[in-house]
């Protein structure tokens, strides 16, 4: 069965075990969803509707509050070959790299940890003003990609400028005009980015100045 792919209707808590989607098309009973990078399952007494009762953290996933617009996949397992591919494999097949995955539906502060891959998700077409801070020199080899799921101008907002370049690269600008992302590694303290800093030089790319 093909995957299905909606969105959130609502916020979701850490604590809540019932979410709201924008569609509930091929939602049933013991179907699992993921939500940015948990995975959850439909409780076995789901009839119905837009709001869904579900076990959450499952697939060795972890539990995590999600934004309203959040991108939302349903499938059966029979649909997945292998491990769910935002699952922290990690935990799953140690030496692996650990991944996680958040969304963002309002303006602030993009959120990382010592997940080797970090993925912030930057959801809809309304420009939205993002910050991140300085990883701290523990998280050297850290990767953070931020990813917008449409075409809307944001801003990332880094102080002390990618690769400690200061206000000649402390704002990446994305495109109205297509999704794009930008991937950064921490080195020393600080963002470095992977690839180029310019929209000219690969299209999906944001420019930084």
């Amino acid at each position: 069965m093909a995957l299905v792919t909606t969105t959130l209707g609502a916020a979701v808590a850490v604590t809540d075990n019932v979410i709201v989607v924008a569609s509930a098309t091929s939602l049933t009973a013991g179907r699992l969803i993921r939500v940015d990078g948990e995975w959850m399952q439909i409780n076995q007494a789901y009839t119905g509707g837009t709001t869904v009762g579900v076990t959450r953290g499952q697939q060795g996933s972890v539990t995590a509050a999600h934004q309203s617009g959040a991108n939302v996949m349903t499938a059966l397992a029979s649909d997945l070959a292998s491990a769910p591919s935002q699952v922290n494999e990690g935990v799953l097949y140690p030496g692996q790299m650990s991944v996680s995955t958040t969304s963002y539906s309002a303006a602030g502060a993009i959120a990382f940890g010592l997940s080797q891959w970090t993925i912030a998700i930057i959801n809809g077409t309304s420009a939205l003003a993002m910050t991140i801070a300085n990883p701290t020199k523990d998280q050297d080899g850290c990767y953070l990609h931020i990813v917008a799921n449409g075409k809307a101008a944001h801003t990332v907002t880094y102080t002390a400028g990618l690769g400690n370049g200061g206000a000649s690269f402390d704002v990446g600008t994305f495109s109205a005009t297509l999704a794009m992302s930008s991937l950064l590694v921490a080195c020393n303290g600080f963002w470095v980015s992977v690839g180029p800093t310019t929209a000219t030089a690969i299209g999906g790319s944001p420019t930084w100045a």
